[in-house]
């Protein structure tokens, strides 16, 4: 039996296509959101202006009118309450659909986990991405592609070393020690220059980054990672945070960020996706240093057999 190529070989210049089935109407969401307020806060400006003087003039008048007129239509543009399942509906829809051999086991972990975090949910975006779904899990694994693959959207982020490592029945969790390099880093706003951040393997679909923020203040992203075949997956995003920032401006800020690293991971995702799955599964070819501990750790439970369960990869 030969496994098939994760990808056919792309030009260095082509980005394969993506399936974006909801990331564009949540941003649309947010945005309108955000719009309210930016509104209200034109109305209240006019208001002031029109008042303090104890004289209204037309134009005036005119430029209030208009401020509440577009408040108006702004409401009533509102749009449509998305159709799609909540999260966790969407996740076992997805399991099934996908005929693939998610165990009950790990969708039950996946679920759980997604049901403590609920209450802090902020946004959500899925994708369907052209790449074997262990591309993306070696991807999330290797704690130096934030130091590489998003070192523009980080601005030089450094993973300094790995605190702890703790093996689970079907994963297991890393904590790793991260620095701003760069004086000019715009994380250094809201953060201490070094951070310790947590990233979690929960079942062979679902893997964990938590990140510190200031003074228990965490964003945590949850990625599920559902096998549609042997050259695609569904990716989920879920963002949760505990931040205290106004909700609208809080998911216009976390869209745009997730949209970011999306597009700077697609041509590291391409490159693995040339080798053959067996490659990336063979613990031979990975690294021993404890920033692919978690990833090692991944093909030690369920390499091989994750690979094998896929119906394009049977003989």
């Amino acid at each position: 039996m030969q496994l098939e190529s994760l990808n056919k070989s792309y030009k260095s210049n082509n980005i394969p296509a993506i399936e974006f089935p909801l990331v564009f109407s949540s941003f649309r969401n947010g945005l309108w959101l955000f719009g309210i307020p930016s509104w209200l806060f034109g109305i209240v400006d006019r208001s002031f202006a029109a008042f303090t003087d104890g004289y209204v003039s037309s134009i005036e008048l005119v430029h209030l009118f208009t401020a509440s007129f577009f408040l108006l239509g702004w409401i009533y543009l509102k749009p449509e309450e998305s159709s799609n399942i909540g999260g966790i509906g969407a996740v076992r829809s997805y399991a099934i659909e996908a005929r693939n051999s998610i165990d009950e086991h790990s969708l039950h972990a996946t679920t759980a986990r997604m049901s403590e975090l609920q209450e802090q949910h902020v946004i959500r975006q899925e994708y369907i991405l052209p790449f074997h779904y262990i591309c993306q899990i070696y991807h999330l694994l290797n704690l130096k592609h934030l130091e590489t693959i998003h070192h523009f959207s980080l601005n030089n982020l450094k993973v300094i070393g790995v605190s702890q490592i703790q093996p689970t029945q079907s994963g297991g969790m890393v904590r790793f020690q991260t620095v701003l390099d760069s004086p000019a880093n715009v994380l250094r706003i809201w953060r201490q220059p070094i951070v310790e951040v947590g990233l979690t393997l929960h079942t062979p679909y679902t893997v964990e980054l938590s990140i510190p923020v200031y003074n228990q203040r965490y964003i945590t992203v949850l990625f599920n990672v559902i096998p549609v075949g042997a050259n695609e997956h569904k990716l989920i995003i879920d963002i949760y945070s505990n931040l205290n920032w106004p909700r609208p401006l809080l998911q216009v800020v976390l869209h745009f960020a997730a949209c970011l690293t999306l597009f700077e991971d697609l041509p590291y995702l391409q490159r693995i996706a040339q080798k053959k799955v067996h490659h990336l599964v063979n613990l031979k070819g990975i690294s021993e240093r404890d920033t692919m501990w978690l990833y090692r750790r991944f093909v030690k439970l369920h390499g091989a057999r994750q690979v094998l369960s896929l119906p394009e990869a049977k003989a």
